[in-house]
């Protein structure tokens, strides 16, 4: 059981790193609080880091109850998810780091005195895409302890991107602009595969769910006696 625990918690911060991406995050950071006293940034960097994780463990432990309200069947969730990921993951093969966030959002940004949950955690690092993925992650698991091993990895997710921030000057100068497009492509890359496998789950969970499926048959049987 230990063993399983440590490969969900493995598994859910590679799921996330590509998608919540600290790397390209800090490149926007950089730009929003050119202005701020290093003080002040620091602050910033980890109020985005909590905001962060507070976004996203609440979609992991409300996301049944969201589900059920709404209707949502898990292999929905798995196949809407995995188009969500794909998809951001084919943009990010075209790399620009400036671009997670509009110019007019990046613009109103710089003149604010506070740009920790918008636009760093919402939408940068926290957004439709992550929100994704780690619901895909809870619908593979039932019991508490699985969901706290994806806490876990949350958690992870958000001290690496604390790491990160803080120390955005010397990353970003460090990587470079081809270091950081590379970067970028891979973790592109990387969320299409994520994004195709959560897409394959879900459209095997459709085919071999009867409650799904008995409405597509039923139609079939009566196109054919008719």
């Amino acid at each position: 059981m230990s063993g399983d625990w440590y490969k969900i918690v493995l598994a859910t911060f590679v799921a996330l790193l590509p998608i919540v991406n600290p790397f390209s995050a800090a490149v926007v950071f950089m730009a929003v609080t050119a202005d701020f006293s290093e003080a002040k940034r620091r602050k910033q960097a980890l109020l985005a880091c909590i905001y962060t994780v507070v976004i996203l463990l609440v979609f992991l432990f409300a996301g049944a109850a969201i589900m059920n309200v709404f209707g949502i069947s898990l292999p929905g969730i798995r196949i809407a998810g995995g188009l969500i990921v794909a998809g951001i993951g084919f943009a990010m093969l075209r790399p620009d780091p400036q671009k997670r966030v509009s110019d007019e959002a990046q613009d109103e940004a710089v003149q604010k005195d506070d740009v920790a949950f918008s636009p760093l955690a919402m939408p940068m690092m926290s957004g439709p895409g992550s929100i994704a993925v780690t619901l895909g992650l809870a619908s593979n698991y039932e019991r508490g302890l699985q969901y706290g091993a994806i806490a876990v990895g949350v958690l992870l997710i958000g001290l690496l991107s604390w790491l990160v921030l803080r120390s955005s000057e010397r990353v970003v100068g460090y990587l470079g602009v081809t270091g950081m497009n590379a970067l970028t492509r891979i973790m592109g890359f990387l969320l299409v595969c994520i994004g195709v496998q959560f897409m394959v789950v879900g459209v095997a969970g459709f085919l071999t769910d009867e409650d799904l499926m008995s409405p597509f048959i039923e139609m079939i049987v009566r196109i054919t006696k008719s």
